[in-house]
């Protein structure tokens, strides 16, 4: 996989790009596993916030970070967790 850079209005590759590589990297890691995860245990494994793993979650649909396919499934009201499917 190359090293595709990140959008959006306030990105800073020269400040961001290291940054989100890095928690993007760990997040695909976490999730090829197969298995479900929360946000909550991917931003603790990640060393990020919760929105920030959504972010990278996003990425990892996008086809520059490999068009992904991440499944989404409730656990309760509010509470979903993740999984990517091989």
């Amino acid at each position: 996989m190359t090293n595709p850079h990140f959008d959006g209005a306030t990105y800073q590759p020269e400040l961001d790009h290291v940054r989100l590589t890095t928690q993007l990297t760990k997040v695909r890691s976490m999730l090829r596993t197969g298995d479900w995860f929360t946000l909550a245990v991917l931003a603790h494994w990640a060393g990020g916030s919760e929105a920030s793993v959504s972010a990278r979650l996003r990425d990892l649909r996008k086809a520059k970070f490999g068009a992904h396919t991440i499944e989404r499934q409730r656990v309760s009201a509010g509470l979903f967790r993740y999984r990517m499917v091989a």
